[in-house]
């Protein structure tokens, strides 16, 4: 069978129906930090082997590895590895010792994005005949991995770009958006912004958004994909039917993580796409502005004002990409 929707409940929700399995093992190009953290949670348990695959040819960021160090030191039931061979390959297997008794392959990443955006990617099921040679090649995989925690561990170190000196091309030949925390005229608006749940809309305490213009998205066309779903109809889709959101993970300059939300739609297109506004947090948009706040040193009634952000030490906050759907957002000041 194919699967193209909900493939985070998908894998979260397999093992309550594999009585036998008392293990699982993945294999992914790539790896977010959020669906190993919940898969964890929900399989206490179950011993849980995640294989990071695209490792051996381009290492992972600094960031990334911290947050999934962190996951292996917190959960006596999870094992990271990293393939020593370039993997990419997405495989999701639920095993009684060492015999699969389901499996799933596709395009799918063991990420959020890769999970949590419904008709992205594809998982299917794989026919009980070909277990075998599934299992063969997932070993030979495992084999070539390290331990996330190992000494041999390379990492990309993260680009932290001067906050007192506004280079343009050094941040452009790094990938890095400087995204402004101020509006058109120079000040913190009112009712936007950080300072969104204080505005009088459908809105709750705390909640805030950062700005995407269409200058970064020219400037940083692969950083902010194009929205899903222009023009065409989604029936699967919460709210309005011609427009979907993509849930992407954080993960701030202080170790701090959270799943972030792509949405809105830019006032014009942009070479015929259309792109998305603002990044906001998902499931509630107040995890973002409660963070951002407790930074500032404000509470959530407080009017944020460009003088707050000045005390703190600035008016901005890089965006990187770091993996699939994974971003990395420096909001420190002491450089």
């Amino acid at each position: 069978m194919l699967y193209y929707t909900d493939l985070d409940k998908r894998i979260y929700e397999m093992q309550n129906q594999i009585a036998s399995s008392n293990n699982i093992v993945i294999v992914s190009g790539y790896v977010g930090f959020r669906p190993i953290q919940e898969l964890c949670d929900m399989c206490k348990s179950v011993n849980i082997t995640v294989i990071y695959g695209m490792y051996g040819s381009e290492r992972i960021s600094l960031p990334l590895h911290k947050a999934l160090l962190d996951i292996q030191k917190n959960y006596p039931n999870i094992t990271i590895l990293y393939s020593t061979i370039p993997v990419h390959a997405k495989i999701y297997t639920w095993n009684c010792d060492d015999v699969i008794k389901r499996a799933l392959i596709g395009s799918a990443n063991f990420s959020v994005s890769g999970l949590m955006n419904d008709y992205k990617e594809v998982l299917s099921d794989v026919s009980d005949n070909t277990f075998d040679s599934l299992k063969d090649y997932c070993n030979y995989v495992q084999s070539k991995a390290i331990n996330c925690n190992d000494a041999t561990v390379k990492t990309r170190q993260q680009y932290k770009a001067s906050v007192i000196s506004f280079q343009v091309q050094s941040l452009l030949s790094k990938g890095i958006c400087r995204a402004t925390l101020l509006d058109r005229y120079g000040e913190v608006s009112r009712m936007s912004g950080l300072n969104w749940g204080l505005s009088k809309g459908h809105v709750s305490e705390g909640d805030a958004y950062i700005r995407i213009t269409s200058n970064y998205i020219k400037l940083f066309p692969n950083l902010f994909p194009p929205k899903k779903y222009v023009g065409v109809e989604n029936t699967q889709s919460k709210g309005k039917k011609t427009r979907e959101n993509d849930e992407v993970e954080l993960i701030w300059d202080d170790g701090e993580q959270m799943v972030g939300l792509l949405e809105g739609q830019q006032t014009k297109t942009i070479d015929g796409l259309v792109y998305p506004k603002q990044l906001s947090s998902s499931p509630s948009k107040s995890i973002l502005g409660k963070y951002l706040r407790r930074r500032i040193g404000v509470d959530v009634k407080h009017t944020i004002t460009k003088a707050d952000l000045k005390r703190y030490g600035r008016t901005s906050i890089d965006i990187s990409l770091i993996g699939e759907g994974i971003y990395y957002l420096d909001f420190s000041v002491n450089k």
